[in-house]
C-alpha cells in the first residue's frame, strides 16, 4: 500500500474557538488515537489533497512534536453546506495489530455475457478489510472473464491470504443481468 507523508504541529488549546480559529488560518483540527497516548495537533489543509481527494488507500507517515507514526484515516468530518474538511481522526497503526480500512475494487476483463446484451452492475465500489498494513493490497481486482448472462460474484468468491473481509460472504460485487436485447448463445 502507498504511504503519503504528513507533518504537523501540536495543538496548545482544543475547544472550538481554537478550532474554529485554526481553521480560518488554513489547518484543519486532527487527533491520532490507538497508540500509547492520544495527541490533538493540526495540519495544513493542502496536505489532504494527496490523502482523501483521490480512488487510491493510503497510510500516513505523520510527523507530529518531533515524533512519527504511521496511521490511517479513521474518521472525516466535513460541513454539511460548503462540503469543507473540518476534522480528520487518525488511527496510529501498531506493529501486530490487525487494521480495518476500505479497499476498492477494481474490474478486470471482458464478459462473454455483457458482449451478448447483458448489463455489468457493480454493486460494491469498496470492500471493507481487516489484516496487517503489509497484507492489505492496494486495490481488489476482480476478473469478470467468465461471467454469462445472470452470474455473479459474491465476497465469498474471493480469496486473498491474511485478510478477512467485513462484509457478509454472500454479498454480491458484481452481476451480469439479462436485458430485453440479449443475444441467444448459439
Amino acid at each position: 500500500m502507498k504511504s503519503v507523508s504528513m507533518s504537523g504541529s501540536l495543538r496548545e488549546s482544543v475547544g472550538k474557538k481554537d478550532a474554529k480559529a485554526q481553521r480560518n488560518q488554513g489547518f484543519i483540527p486532527c487527533v491520532i488515537y490507538g497508540g500509547q497516548e492520544q495527541m490533538q495537533f493540526v495540519v495544513e489543509e493542502s496536505q489532504f489533497r494527496q490523502l482523501l481527494f483521490t480512488p487510491e488507500v493510503k497510510y500516513v507517515e505523520l510527523e507530529v512534536g518531533g515524533k512519527k507514526f504511521e496511521a490511517v484515516v479513521q474518521a472525516t468530518q466535513w460541513h454539511p453546506i460548503t462540503d469543507k474538511l473540518l476534522h480528520v481522526d487518525f488511527l496510529e497503526i501498531t506493529d501486530g495489530k490487525p487494521v480495518t480500512i476500505g479497499i476498492p475494487v477494481v474490474i478486470t476483463g471482458t464478459s462473454p455475457g455483457v458482449l451478448r446484451g447483458g448489463k455489468l452492475v457493480k454493486k460494491v465500489r469498496k470492500l471493507t478489510v481487516k489484516g496487517l498494513l503489509k497484507d492489505i493490497p492496494e486495490m481488489i481486482t476482480v476478473d469478470i472473464s467468465n461471467l454469462e448472462i445472470n452470474d455473479m460474484i459474491k465476497i465469498s468468491d474471493l480469496a486473498i491470504p491474511n485478510l478477512t473481509f467485513m462484509e457478509n460472504p454472500g454479498a454480491v460485487i458484481i452481476s451480469v443481468a439479462s436485458t430485453r436485447n440479449v443475444v441467444e448463445a448459439q
